[in-house]
């Protein structure tokens, strides 16, 4: 196998309805926020999205539109097109036979410039960056009411993606553009973290653009103009 190009997409993901992904709930206080959202420290504890949250439920949804979730007990892949993408690793006790590094990378998302600006300095959210959303869960036996208080990036926030794919020599790159662009339309359509089907991770993808990279421009890159999830 001979790396022939690699192809970085950049994207705006446009927060539409409140975002929770989990953070760690060891400082949490009594009487505060109990189930916090993933920050960076480095960053002044700004919120932020884990490529590997965007990377599983890309992969999850392109699964489920498969139908097929796994290796088979055969041997056999469940899902080729994906597995190339994602990549697969070999499991002796599920007797996964191959071995695949993923030619997807995903970063972290990162709050836009203009949105770490209006979310800082808003005087509308609970704390910095975030809202917090009250909700209770009731006891089908006893009635009891259990309210938690649940962090959230609120609607409106702007994140800024990068996905690269490798393309290897033994690939069609236009198959794993449109199965990359299937999966961006997929999660557009579901949610993204947690307590979706409550109405929580509508996001959006926007500003979409395309640079490639190979031998041909010796590696520096080249814009590509027309680049649409349509």
């Amino acid at each position: 196998m001979k790396l022939i190009k690699k192809i970085k997409i950049k994207a705006d993901i446009e927060v539409k309805t409140g975002l929770h992904i989990g953070g760690s709930s060891d400082n949490v206080e009594i009487g505060g926020i109990d189930t916090p959202v993933i920050k960076l420290g480095s960053k002044g504890n700004q919120p932020y999205i884990p490529g590997s949250s965007i990377k599983g439920k890309m992969r999850c949804l392109l699964e489920q539109e498969a139908g097929i979730a796994y290796i088979g007990d055969d041997g056999k892949e469940g899902n080729g097109e994906i597995n190339n993408l994602f990549g697969i690793t070999e499991n002796k006790d599920r007797k996964i036979k191959v071995n695949k590094p993923s030619k997807l990378i995903v970063r972290d998302a990162m709050l836009s410039a203009e949105s770490e600006k209006a979310l800082r300095s808003s005087d509308n959210l609970d704390m910095p960056y975030t809202e917090g959303k009250t909700e209770n869960t009731i006891d089908r036996v006893t009635a009891k009411a259990n309210p938690r208080t649940i962090e959230r990036v609120p609607a409106g926030a702007i994140f800024e993606a990068e996905f690269v794919i490798n393309v290897w020599d033994e690939d069609k790159e236009e198959n794993l553009i449109k199965l990359f662009k299937k999966g961006m339309k997929l999660l557009q359509n579901d949610y993204l973290g947690g307590n979706g089907s409550r109405g929580y991770g509508q996001i959006v993808f926007g500003s979409l653009t395309r640079t490639d990279y190979s031998p041909a421009n010796d590696w520096n890159g080249e814009a590509i103009e027309d680049f649409k999830l349509n």
